[in-house]
């Protein structure tokens, strides 16, 4: 089982989710929907494509684009359309 941990509080987990360039990628229906806000950043892999993002709120603390995902992936990414994936100090475990 993979977890995601901000502000101790689990937002995301799940026994399947997918593994790219050392991120873990959580299933669409395995984060908990209440903890993230749409963002309206975005940026640009190569061979993913655009990546769109969450900010995560937890407690009324906001961790400002903590979350990213990819709503149109490149065919190479296609395995992680929509599965979220997280940075700026959020802990995964698996």
């Amino acid at each position: 089982m993979a977890k995601a941990i901000w502000n101790d509080t689990v937002i995301a987990e799940s026994d399947t989710y997918e593994e790219v360039e050392g991120n873990i990628y959580f299933p669409p229906e395995s984060i908990k929907q209440e903890y993230f806000k749409a963002s309206n950043t975005d940026s640009f892999c190569p061979w993913k494509g655009t990546a769109s993002y969450y900010t995560v709120v937890v407690d009324g603390q906001e961790n400002l684009n903590a979350a990213w995902y990819y709503p149109e992936p490149k065919d190479a990414a296609a395995n992680i359309k929509d599965h979220v994936a997280f940075w700026k100090g959020v802990t995964v475990e698996s």
